[in-house]
């Protein structure tokens, strides 16, 4: 008996890689060298060019700036607050994909799951469970935030340029939940298992 059909990436057509803009092309293949694999949201965001433009340099902006002091955001952190308010808007695609990269950057295979589900009972620092109250407090009742909220940051060493990019990264994935869900977006299989089982020694 075959096996059933792969299930598609997205509800949207996704154009071939072959016949995109040659940014857009440049930018998939670069990153297909480093991973070993395509992820499925390039493929996904390449059916509308401009819009993959703005989110990606939105995206780069933001996680992949250096840190605003010596107590800055890492990039562990920055993608504890991408699963963790990922998790409370039940996106499938970015909790299983950035949940694999937080379990590479922190070398903890049990860390993604746990804040996925409920940080406040995750294996997290005072500091980065504060950092996390303020995202989900960000990503679920914005309106509700206030002065309190900035010193309850401050306390453990967050300035205010870093309630920015705490929020401005939960805002951000705000956006891609909902266009991830809106799409169906799938994440590559290759995620599932990365940074859970520790590479074997050469």
């Amino acid at each position: 008996m075959s096996p059933p059909p792969a299930s598609p990436i997205s509800r949207y057509p996704v154009p071939p890689i072959e016949g995109l803009p040659d940014d857009l092309r440049a930018r998939i293949l670069e990153v297909q060298a480093k991973s070993g694999f395509v992820p499925n949201v390039f493929l996904a965001f390449s059916h509308r060019p401009d819009e993959f433009r703005a989110f990606f340099a939105y995206h780069d902006a933001l996680m992949l700036r250096a840190p605003s002091g010596p107590n800055g955001l890492s990039k562990g952190e920055k993608e504890m607050i991408v699963v963790a308010t990922s998790g409370a808007n039940h996106c499938l695609y970015c909790v299983v994909a950035h949940g694999a990269i937080l379990r590479i950057y922190e070398k903890n295979p049990l860390l993604a799951d746990q804040v996925a589900i409920n940080h406040r009972k995750a294996q997290i620092t005072p500091r980065q469970m504060a950092m996390l109250d303020f995202a989900m407090k960000v990503c679920t009742d914005s309106a509700a935030l206030g002065e309190a909220d900035f010193a309850a940051l401050r306390m453990h060493g967050f300035t205010d340029e870093d309630a920015w990019d705490i929020g401005a990264i939960t805002a951000l994935f705000g956006l891609s939940n909902r266009m991830a869900n809106l799409t169906s977006m799938q994440p590559n299989p290759e995620f599932y298992l990365m940074g859970r089982v520790p590479k074997a020694k050469g």
